[in-house]
């Protein structure tokens, strides 16, 4: 899934628009990618000495491919966009820095209604950079 119809999913535009592509969707998981540059625009406020991404984007960026996942139980419903509800554990374990390709993996805990309980992680190449366990339903436009 390339990013125009990421788009047509998530509500969010430059520069909160945090995946770049899905790689590949299941029934209850889905992989992508966001791709850290030097020209976001958060590297000028968040340690400008010292490029890091933040990591509650890098949450922020596994909520939304979860959105996707989860919007997919209901694309025939219109004027549904997804919603970041709630994040319990998480952890960082490596920095994220311009040019590392965030490679994220969101899977399906359990599922209720409009509400879902998500597992996530992201690494850079091999390396585990960040987990969290995440809350994302489904809202009425």
């Amino acid at each position: 899934m390339e990013i125009e119809e990421i788009k047509k999913i998530l509500p969010h535009r430059y520069p909160f628009l945090l995946v770049d592509r899905v790689l590949e969707i299941k029934e209850e998981d889905i992989k992508g990618i966001k791709n850290v540059t030097v020209n976001e625009p958060f590297f000028e406020g968040h340690f400008p000495d010292f490029a890091v991404m933040p990591g509650v984007l890098i949450i922020e960026a596994m909520a939304q491919l979860g959105g996707v996942l989860v919007f997919q139980k209901f694309k025939k419903e219109e004027n549904v966009t997804p919603v970041f509800l709630g994040i319990e554990r998480a952890r960082f374990k490596k920095m994220v820095k311009p040019g590392d390709t965030l490679l994220m993996h969101v899977k399906i805990k359990k599922m209720r209604a409009t509400v879902a309980w998500l597992e996530a992680d992201a690494k850079v190449g091999e390396e585990k950079v960040a987990e969290a366990e995440l809350l994302v339903g489904i809202a009425e436009k």
